[in-house]
């Protein structure tokens, strides 16, 4: 697996507009190539982690197969394990997104509850139900090395950090976090266990969408989130 990055995709994105785009279309286009080299990258990492390991690999070496220098990689992703982590990226503040964007009368825990489900019904990989190879392969180099497990629970402390600002911040504000944050991790987590043990996606949705509701319907029963968010 290979891609070709240039340097000047990265001095792209902090030059100033050019030509008679305007500002408008210079950020869109800067913007379209920091995100398409933050993507490109870390597809470039995991393909030689998954082949190789990801102690054994180096940065110089994940930096030489995406032609690009160490030091323009690291302005993007400041530690080896981002550049497996930032799949999670756009998960990080996504409990907090939906609890701030959830419909007039509808509970924090009702728009998770719903958004979680949907993800099931979606198969995405962050509920755990998938069992593409890629995802698997993808799940067994997360949860296998113990660099990105400890790593995962940085962004799962930020996670819980943007939802407890969603709901209201203070302290119960933050333990309904915390909650909410380890019921969707233990719910991914044991689905991904299931993955993993050779069972489909499709057999498991019916025990997941149980385990899913159940989990949910006790944190609406022990939650006072009536005064929060």
């Amino acid at each position: 697996m290979r891609a070709t990055v240039g340097d000047d995709g990265d001095r792209g994105g902090t030059g100033g507009a050019a030509g008679g785009g305007g500002a408008a279309g210079a950020v869109g286009l800067r913007e379209r190539k920091r995100l398409r080299m933050y993507r490109e990258v870390s597809e470039i990492a995991i393909a030689l982690f998954l082949e190789r390991g990801f102690d054994t690999v180096s940065v110089a070496e994940v930096a030489a197969a995406a032609e690009i220098s160490k030091p323009t990689l690291f302005r993007y992703f400041p530690t080896k394990e981002d550049l497996v982590l930032h799949r999670f990226a756009d998960h990080e503040t996504e409990p907090a997104r939906i609890v701030a964007a959830r419909g007039e009368g509808t509970s924090p825990v009702a728009a998770l509850r719903a958004r979680f489900l949907d993800g099931l019904d979606r198969r995405d990989p962050v509920t755990g139900l998938n069992d593409h190879p890629a995802v698997l392969d993808f799940h067994r180099l997360l949860y296998g090395t113990p660099a990105l497990a400890a790593r995962l629970h940085g962004y799962l402390e930020r996670s819980e950090a943007a939802l407890a600002e969603a709901l209201g911040s203070g302290l119960d504000a933050r333990l309904a976090a915390a909650q909410i944050i380890a019921v969707q991790r233990v719910l991914a987590l044991e689905n991904w266990r299931r993955m993993a043990a050779g069972e489909r996606a499709d057999e498991v949705h019916g025990d997941a969408v149980t385990a899913a509701g159940r989990a949910f319907d006790r944190l609406d029963g022990s939650l006072s989130l009536g005064s929060l968010g």
